[in-house]
């Protein structure tokens, strides 16, 4: 399978027309036609729903169009990789991670490495555990930060040097907003929206789990995330109550949304992690000896 010609399959699918995709890449569209039906030769399915006016994806293409993604990211990482190894400290630092206040540490880092060299980049993507963990496992990034409950047994890690707080996102015009701190008894009556991670993770190190004991099955969950913006918008809008950490939705006076934390108090540790047969660059090596310091403190 060409590179080349995944590029062309995945100019085609943005498009939606061999037409505009051919003038996109300067190339006839007899010629792009031909390529992407010996695309479809090759891989013995057809890829396209051909109409007059448009063309889609069928199933086929697009699970094609997320392999393709992910192999001309992959590709593209390599190389840079390459051309850094004739260089002094440049290039490429890709980093996954859940959301956490804790990123200001990583941000700490990044800041020190760009003054000191100026051509290192840093690419973040956000995401839950299972989605940081595809990617690592996939090599399309060099790092993930993920936040307890997480399985790290198959991966080199560091226990990042802080906690975050579990607790309940809620409206301030709600009852419980006058409490100081949120127990698992006051949860029970409410509709709750937690991450799909906590309702799917059963493992005995689940400790948020474990934290809600019996109760757990008794919750009443009304709707699931993997990223808390969205959550926080379904509270605001009254849907539910959010089982979250604490400082990641805006709770700020004008906000009409505010944070009440667990009690008995429940944390989380966050690791920084990596494959055991990563290969670094010159400037993702720096990254982790920079990291490790700070794991290390």
């Amino acid at each position: 399978m060409d590179i080349r010609v995944l590029r062309y399959f995945l100019a085609v699918a943005n498009e939606g027309s061999i037409t505009a995709a051919a003038n996109a890449l300067y190339l006839t569209q007899p010629t792009l036609s031909r390529q992407l039906k010996e695309l479809e030769e090759e891989l013995g399915k057809k890829l396209f729903h051909r109409s007059n006016q448009r063309i889609s994806l069928t199933e086929e293409g697009i699970l094609l169009r997320k392999r393709a993604e992910e192999i001309l990211e992959l590709v593209h990482k390599t190389k840079a990789e390459f051309v850094d190894l004739d260089e002094t400290i440049s290039g490429d630092i890709h980093i996954a991670c859940g959301e956490t206040e804790v990123i200001s540490y990583i941000a700490r880092i990044a800041k020190e490495m760009r003054a000191q060299y100026p051509r290192i980049r840093f690419h973040f993507y956000s995401g839950n555990a299972e989605y940081v963990t595809e990617k690592l496992d996939k090599g399309l990034i060099d790092f993930g930060i993920v936040i307890e409950p997480v399985d790290v047994s198959k991966y080199y890690y560091l226990d990042m040097p802080s906690q975050d707080t579990w607790g309940l996102l809620m409206r301030k015009d709600s009852p419980l907003a006058n409490h100081e701190t949120i127990s698992v008894k006051d949860l029970l009556p409410l509709p709750i929206i937690c991450s799909r991670q906590l309702i799917t993770e059963t493992s005995s190190k689940n400790h948020v789990n474990n934290w809600f004991g019996d109760h757990v099955v008794k919750l009443n969950i009304v709707a699931t995330y993997n990223l808390i913006f969205n959550a926080a918008v379904l509270v605001r809008e009254g849907v539910g109550y959010a089982i979250t950490l604490d400082k990641l939705a805006n709770t700020s006076e004008e906000s009409e949304i505010c944070f009440k934390p667990f009690s008995p108090r429940l944390t989380s540790g966050l690791n920084i992690i990596w494959k055991k047969d990563q290969v670094f660059s010159k400037a993702s090596e720096l990254f982790l000896r920079k990291a490790k310091a700070l794991c290390q403190s």
